[in-house]
């Protein structure tokens, strides 16, 4: 059994901070998922309730009771079962969720409707994010139910079902030391997988063969593998966002896409270099390279605290529009290929996106005024610009065609400014190119 780091007792003393008297907040663990017939996915927590308990073992529930200004958190578990656990290993068990994970009182899962019964009993409002587990939204539903039933005794009874994520995600958008400590060492592990790859990386190979040295690199730096599925797209497929056959025997003169994360104690890193295969731009690559690299460095100068978040976007799509019109791809002033959007047949995403728990992590993009959040010390968000040229676009000439180029780094907003969390994997034309 794992220590556990204290953050997590004064996480949810923050989030009960925020919840009025007379509150019941209830957070689920993730059910395990089946694969195929009788095999299951391998587990992992679901991230609202790792976050305020640090626990990781399915069929769980946490349950936070607020009367006044004191609260009291319950867990409920599965029980230490000495059969069970010869095919699926120790159990915290009711003395674990106690002992380890600092639960006020523990119990059975069989045992959470008798209890929630009880302690519903006077509360007034209830958080539950409705949607996850269907048979417990069912529960919930009619728990409420029959509370209003007796409200004419006079005992308070819960108004609503609030939902507890939008608190919640908010927190979790500000990354504690601990949290950034594992970001860092998740950037760590996944710069390391992404050099091991360059280094290998050679005519006649498999996509799929490269995949596989990245995610035995994750693993065997203490990764618990890749935060999402790794994308190592060769030639055309660099023009494929969301690649993941990675099947295709790589060419020598091919560009080589490689969009892979891993992630340690369950927080995700996610890291894309394009480099050629050779090791050599041909003078097309290299002026589409070029007006990428360009674009994420001007992207990065744009985060510090005060910035919005749409600011590092916004300054991307501007380099990288200027660029394109450059190399005659674009038509245009610059403003009207903006507004109208001309741009998005070559970069259609975002330039980047919260990370954390969730590679495409949990926060408001938006504050109550509509305007684009502002950036604090804490926050750390993606930063991967792109121009993909499709086979399949018309008007373009055809020495364009097939190119698909992103760079993609972790930025973590500090107080003077920000620190790029996965600096060091090479990413220059002078650095690839001297790369062997």
């Amino acid at each position: 059994m794992k220590k556990l780091d204290c953050n997590f007792e004064r996480r949810r003393k923050e989030f009960v901070s925020q919840l009025p008297e007379y509150s019941i907040a209830i957070i689920p663990n993730k059910l395990i998922s089946i694969r195929s017939n009788d095999v299951e996915y391998k587990y992992r927590p679901d991230s609202d309730f790792y976050y305020l308990t640090g626990f990781d073992e399915p069929n769980s529930i946490c349950v936070l009771v607020k009367e006044k200004r004191e609260f009291t958190y319950l867990l409920f578990v599965e029980g230490k079962e000495q059969e069970k656990e010869i095919w699926v290993g120790e159990k915290a068990g009711i003395q674990g969720a106690k002992s380890i994970y600092k639960a006020d009182s523990a119990y059975l899962i069989t045992q959470f409707d008798d209890v929630l019964k009880k302690i519903i009993s006077g509360m007034e409002h209830i958080y539950f994010p409705l949607g996850k587990n269907k048979e417990l939204d069912l529960k919930i539903t009619s728990l409420l139910s029959e509370s209003r039933a007796n409200v004419r005794s006079g005992i308070k009874t819960p108004r609503a079902i609030f939902d507890p994520r939008d608190l919640i995600h908010k927190m979790r958008l500000i990354k504690d030391s601990y949290e950034i400590d594992c970001m860092k060492k998740a950037a760590d592990i996944s710069k390391n997988a992404h050099v091991l790859a360059m280094s290998y990386a050679k005519n006649g190979m498999f996509e799929y063969e490269l995949e596989a040295i990245i995610e035995y690199k994750f693993r065997k730096e203490g990764a618990i593998g890749p935060a999402y599925p790794s994308i190592v797209g060769s030639g055309k497929n660099c023009t494929i966002l969301h690649y993941i056959k990675n099947n295709k025997k790589i060419q020598k003169n091919d560009l080589l896409l490689i969009d892979a994360g891993s992630e340690y104690d369950y927080y995700a890193s996610d890291l894309t270099r394009t480099f050629p295969v050779n090791k050599k731009f041909n003078s097309i690559q290299k002026d589409i390279y070029q007006i990428v690299l360009e674009a994420q460095t001007k992207a990065i100068e744009q985060i510090k605290p005060g910035k919005r978040f749409i600011d590092s976007h916004n300054k991307a799509v501007g380099v990288l529009v200027e660029g394109l019109k450059e190399l005659r791809l674009l038509k245009g002033s610059i403003g009207e290929i903006i507004k109208k959007g001309k741009y998005k047949k070559f970069f259609m995403h975002r330039t980047g996106h919260w990370l954390g728990l969730d590679v495409h992590d949990a926060g408001p993009y938006i504050d109550n005024n509509g305007n684009s959040i502002k950036l604090v010390p804490g926050m750390v968000m993606t930063v991967e610009p792109g121009i993909y040229i499709s086979e399949n676009l018309e008007d373009v000439p055809e020495k364009f065609k097939g190119i698909g180029i992103r760079i993609e780094d972790d930025v973590l907003v500090t107080n003077g400014g920000n620190k790029v969390l996965t600096y060091g994997t090479p990413k220059t034309i002078d650095e690839i190119e001297a790369f062997s």
